[in-house]
């Protein structure tokens, strides 16, 4: 079919269901015929030799608007009574027209409808109204925007939006320093983000995902610089379009991208107490051509002091474990970004990207046990513990896209990924008194590689409708080779430990999806966005020398349903519920035997189940006056839960063995709250409050392999408050504080935390730049956290005290003249969001 065929035939659907399109409600008269079209059977409209014509113009980007339709009205009954479509020029004819008088009436998706004056046709009119401009209508298909605190905070029917570009302490921070100030989500001292208190998350990186945020999202988040965030989507009603994985949801961050002509370099910098950074960002864009380049850099370091109290029952002993550490962490995280985009004419474009990111995580340890048997001390020992964590990580993505006319869209979208992380650790054993009696080394080689195709199409079906389809491939390969070696004291070289052999795991790992996803927005602000998404998951694994795991295939239907309703005044109310499936992650599936602290050994489990989760959420957003307010209720029901399993070591004196499980079930119920006032012009405060009670049950088993069911139930509750004040003379001040309660897990809970932070900037003369100085937890010594871990067979109680009292100051310096063009075209980009995340346990 050539494309005006296609058009044309567009067109006499778009007149046919016009009348459809805006239907009263049920119960009212019914709605008028079809408007009569030239040349077809139901053209019985009188005949002259009138004519009309003219080219519609966007009134923002003053080009044509392609394809739009333009009715001719009789203007005493409101009837279409003729009607014709622009071109690819805009231009539009109405000839053979009657002598009379009549209105036009323009409409588009995405645009305002338009009504022309009183037009009078007289035999032989040739009337060109020369250029019809017609306005971007705001309230696009399927989304809300919140006008009144835009600045903050944009709601749409499946997600909330929060702008960071305004944060005034970012500068010098990471992405962490912001997702702590984004409501519903929490983000604990270690980097874990959770929402709505879970962390079964897939965090997305404009859309895309990276094998490093698969194998750890808090050290990926390490690597994006705070400042160069634009927005942060959180999204807790994934769409079916989107991978069913995240059961909590899904975060995208959005970075900040340039839609200006010409040259420009961006210099950060930072200097503090606890980290330092420094990044370089240029961008060139020439007419259809745009090149991006850029490189970020942090440096960290920090002290903590550990305790741990531990309680086991052991051959009819009680064992009774103390231990007491100093740790100093210290960390070097970089990337590094080329990106490209051409637009290969004004409807089609190709994009790629390539992203090289490095992380080199170390730890130094001095960890002290003493052995308790039946309350006499029986040992006391030393060990001196290196651990590092280092990777390397390469994303490299091509995006075409195809746009027929405003979401009317096709594209294909491919992504290589690959992961490679290291994770040893070298430690010196001696006696109580600093003798040293050996070492042991652990060697831990893992790769994450993806390779990831699909294509998606939407469409509009009518004005208010939109429906997508589209289908998925995800090949993923998880590889983790380990080792365990020993050396006397004396001894130049290590050897094989004989009680720990050495082991690997291969883990393929192929998705197959594909979904349909209907969009409708009626007359009176009802916008049903419904869907449902299939996918089927084969699995192939084996720990060396032809040892295969037996792990199934599964399929799953995956439905979602957002409604949402605008109402008077800027209020929004919507209603959702969807399923997500969580696959485990690679530290849940690593068998390594990690015994850097050999009185708590974590250990992966590579035949674990993916669990599948059911959420509701009923949300309501308003504006009243200076102030927006956005309040949800939401539930969760979580089968098959994959958590954290603790019990005894038999053949280790005290020790206490992690491990993860399929639980059984999980439950959640909860609320939360967000506030935005403007006090002044230039002085707003916004907060809120997180809370919920989960409920958890399953079984652990124990040291003679029977199984013990276990339940725990409690609240968690978290808030947060920030105010920020813009000054006379380019001065600006911000204040942060957020703290959170405990947080029940199966066996026990997960200490709460609080932190706080105060920072001002000075914009330099023409915004060139800005300077500025930022403090954290600056009051008292450290932030402590504590846990605690219970069964019928153990009782854990760990404190972690971090000193992280920290100060910075910043700068930054823009260098470049711009010009500005059209807003940049719409890209497309791969999504996986399919891999559970947590499980990242170093000792």
């Amino acid at each position: 079919m050539s494309r005006n065929l296609f058009f044309s035939f567009l067109l006499l659907v778009g007149l046919s269901t016009r009348t459809v399109a805006q239907a009263p409600p049920a119960g009212s008269p019914a709605p008028s015929a079809p408007a009569a079209i030239p040349g077809t059977a139901a053209d019985n409209q009188p005949r002259g030799n009138g004519k009309i014509s003219g080219i519609l113009i966007d009134s923002t980007s003053k080009k044509p608007v392609e394809y739009a339709t333009v009715a001719l009205l009789n203007p005493q009954t409101r009837k279409p009574i003729d009607g014709t479509t622009t071109d690819d020029k805009g231009k539009f004819t109405l000839s053979k027209l009657a002598p009379g008088e009549y209105r036009l009436q323009y409409s588009f998706m995405g645009y305002q409808n338009k009504e022309s004056r009183l037009l009078t046709i007289e035999k032989g009119t040739d009337l060109n109204l020369g250029s019809v401009v017609l306005s971007p209508d705001v309230r696009t298909l399927s989304e809300v925007t919140v006008t009144g605190q835009a600045a903050m905070i944009e709601e749409k029917v499946d997600r909330l939006v929060y702008n960071a570009d305004k944060d005034l302490t970012a500068k010098g921070g990471d992405a962490t320093d912001i997702m702590r100030k984004v409501p519903m989500l929490t983000v604990d001292l270690d980097g874990n983000v959770s929402l709505r208190g879970s962390q079964n998350v897939r965090v997305l990186i404009n859309n895309k995902p990276s094998t490093i945020v698969a194998s750890s999202v808090a050290d990926a988040l390490k690597q994006i610089p705070a400042d160069m965030i634009k927005t942060v989507e959180v999204i807790t009603s994934p769409s079916a379009k989107y991978d069913a994985e995240g059961s909590a949801g899904i975060i995208n961050i959005i970075t900040k991208k340039n839609t200006l002509q010409g040259l420009t370099l961006n210099l950060d910098g930072g200097a503090g107490t606890r980290s330092s950074n420094l990044g370089l960002n240029g961008s060139y864009r020439a007419g259809k051509l745009g090149f991006s380049l850029g490189g970020f850099g942090r440096a960290f370091y920090n002290k903590a002091v550990l305790n741990t109290n531990q309680t086991t029952l052991q051959n009819g002993n009680t064992i009774r474990t103390s231990q007491n550490a100093d740790a100093f962490d210290n960390g070097l995280f970089g990337q590094y970004t080329l990106g490209f985009d051409y637009d290969i004419s004004k409807n089609q474009s190709l994009t790629a990207s390539a992203r090289y990111g490095i992380r080199n995580f170390r730890r130094d340890q001095d960890l002290m046990t003493q052995l308790y048997t039946n309350n006499l001390l029986s040992s006391t020992s030393l060990r001196d513990v290196n651990s590092k964590d280092l990777s390397n990580s390469v994303d490299v993505n091509v995006d075409y896209l195809h746009t027929f006319k405003p979401q009317q869209e096709w594209s294909v979208s491919a992504q290589f990924s690959k992961n490679n992380l290291t994770n040893n650790f070298d430690a010196d054993l001696m006696t109580g008194v600093g003798e040293l009696t050996g070492r042991q080394r652990n060697i831990n080689l893992n790769e994450n590689q993806e390779f990831t195709i699909q294509t998606d199409y939407q469409t509009p079906l009518t004005k208010n409708q939109l429906l997508e389809f589209g289908g998925k491939g995800i090949f993923r390969q998880v590889n983790s080779n380990f080792r365990y070696l020993i050396a006397d004291p004396t001894a130049t070289a290590f050897s094989e430990d004989a009680t720990r052999p050495s082991g690997l795991l291969d883990y393929s790992q192929n998705v197959a999806a594909t979904y349909v996803s209907y969009t409708l927005t009626t007359k009176n602000k009802f916008t049903f966005k419904v869907g449902s998404r299939y996918e089927h998951t084969t699995i192939s694994a084996n720990n060396g020398e032809n040892s295969k795991i037996a792990i199934p295939a599964y399929s799953n239907l995956v439905p979602s349903v957002n409604i949402s309703k605008a109402l008077k005044g800027g209020t929004t109310v919507k209603i959702a519920y969807n399923r997500r499936i969580q696959r485990p992650g690679l530290q849940q599936l690593n068998p390594n035997f990690n015994a850097a602290n050999p009185q708590s050994i974590t250990v992966g489990n590579p035949v674990l189940r993916p669990e599948l989760t059911d959420n509701v959420e009923l949300g309501l957003s308003t504006n009243i006056k200076k102030t927006y307010l956005n309040v949800a209720v939401f539930g969760r029901q979580t089968a098959n839960a994959i958590t954290q399993i603790r019990q005894p070591v038999d053949t280790l004196v005290g020790a206490i063995f992690t491990t993860f499980q399929n639980i059984g079930k999980e439950q959640a119920l909860g609320m939360n709250f967000f506030g935005n006032i403007a006090i002044t012009p230039k002085w707003s405060v916004s907060g809120g409050f997180d809370g919920f009670y989960a409920h958890l049950q399953g079984m652990t088993t124990g040291l003679d392999g029977t199984s013990t069911p276990v339940t725990n139930s409690g609240f968690t509750i978290g808030g947060r408050l920030m105010t920020q004040v813009q000054l006379g003379s380019g001065w600006g001040l911000q204040g942060f504080g957020f703290g959170r309660s405990p947080q029940i897990q199966l066996q026990g809970k997960q200490g709460g935390f609080r932190m706080y932070s105060l920072g001002v900037r000075k914009d330099l003369p023409n915004k060139k730049g800005s300077v500025g100085f930022a403090a954290e937890n600056f009051i008292g010594n450290g932030v402590t956290i504590r846990t605690e871990s219970t069964s019928p067979l153990f009782t854990q109680t760990s404190s972690m005290r971090l000193l992280n009292r920290s100060f910075k100051i910043t700068f930054n310096y823009k260098i470049g003249k711009m010009s500005f063009q059209q807003p940049a075209r719409k890209k497309k980009s791969v999504n996986n969001d399919d891999v559970k995340e947590g499980g990242d346990n170093r000792q």
